[in-house]
């Protein structure tokens, strides 16, 4: 599980004052977005007739790897009575979390039907992008790792377009606001779920199919 481990009370009650501060601080600092954040999966917004599962990834995060076979699973077994939008969240612990996270944003701007491609990529080959993978190499030598992935990945072969990506200030500010959304939103860990506007208690845990089955068939029958 993705978490800071608390060792005692006081601690814990430190955590909870400096998390507090933090989302405050962000939601006075946050210039408004021109639109809504994230990536709608098979564009299914939601309606007043469907649950809305808002999940916060991290792309290189493995728990937010292994929650998404289930939760598509979940979605898949639904259909139209679910609607799920991916906000990324670069968690600071995780190597190139925040390039990554800034790929899906560029892959998103140059192909959003392969937005969910991308991330399903980066959760396969999670190992390419952190650790001993990366730790001789420049920053500037990653971004274009990286970038060369986003291509193959999204089918679009003009890299430069992709590479490009990385110096606009539009995919950066996008990066940035995902993550400062998810600050707002008490966010600490991930994977981390909301369901029609209510945080799940197993943040940073991935849930399986019939956990979602539970949370999910109970509110079809209101």
């Amino acid at each position: 599980m993705e978490f800071l481990k608390i060792q005692n009370y006081n601690t814990l009650m430190k955590s909870i004052v400096l998390l507090l501060l933090c989302v405050v601080h962000v939601n006075a600092q946050v210039t408004l977005p021109s639109r809504q954040d994230g990536f709608w999966y098979k564009n299914r917004i939601a309606n007043t007739e469907s649950i809305l599962i808002e999940a916060f990834f991290d792309p290189l995060c493995p728990d937010s790897r292994d929650s998404w076979p289930p939760l598509k699973l979940a979605l898949q077994h639904y259909g139209s009575r679910l609607s799920l939008v991916v906000h990324p969240f670069s968690l600071p612990y995780h190597d190139n979390a925040f390039i990554s996270s800034r790929a899906l944003h560029i892959g998103n701007q140059l192909n959003t039907s392969a937005t969910y491609r991308l991330l399903e990529s980066f959760f396969d080959h999670q190992g390419k992008f952190y650790g001993n993978a990366t730790f001789n190499l420049s920053r500037s030598s990653v971004v274009d790792k990286i970038a060369r992935f986003t291509s193959n990945s999204i089918g679009n072969s003009n890299y430069a377009a992709v590479k490009a990506g990385f110096t606009d200030p539009k995919t950066d500010h996008a990066t940035r606001i995902s993550f400062k959304y998810g600050c707002v939103k008490g966010v600490y860990a991930t994977p981390f779920f909301f369901v029609n506007g209510f945080p799940l208690p197993d943040d940073g845990s991935a849930l399986d199919y019939n956990a979602w089955r539970k949370i999910i068939h109970p509110l079809l029958k209101n």
